[in-house]
């Protein structure tokens, strides 16, 4: 049996997730020239995977989506490390992901519908 049970539960804050991280991602774009700024990220599937490594259930409430900053980058010599390319291409990720959560919503809506219609 899974350890979540409501695979809503989970979509719900997969969204949440992308959702922050397009403003987190849209913060390092504004931040682009700014002195001393250093990009930051979004943790959630490693949150996850460690409650999922737990024994018991999972509440999804308590996984903690965490910003973060990677520092994993080059550092420019104002101290910035905000690549344009680089975000450009979390964005479309980011984008994708959250693509791919609402299209299983809609498959999670439909076989509802169908059950719920079943003549």
């Amino acid at each position: 049996m899974s350890k979540i049970s409501n695979i809503f539960d989970v979509i719900e804050a997969g969204l949440r997730t992308e959702s922050l991280r397009q403003k987190v991602i849209g913060s390092n774009i504004a931040n682009l020239e700014t002195p001393g700024y250093r990009r930051s990220d979004v943790n959630f599937a490693e949150a996850l995977d460690n409650a999922m490594s737990k024994t018991g259930d999972v509440n999804i409430d308590s996984v903690e989506t965490e910003i973060f900053q990677p520092k994993t980058t080059t550092v420019l010599e104002n101290g910035n490390d905000v690549n344009l390319n680089v975000e450009v291409g979390e964005m479309v990720k980011n984008t994708l992901r959250h693509k791919a959560y609402v299209r299983i919503l809609q498959k999670k809506y439909m076989q509802i519908d169908l059950a719920i219609n079943v003549r």
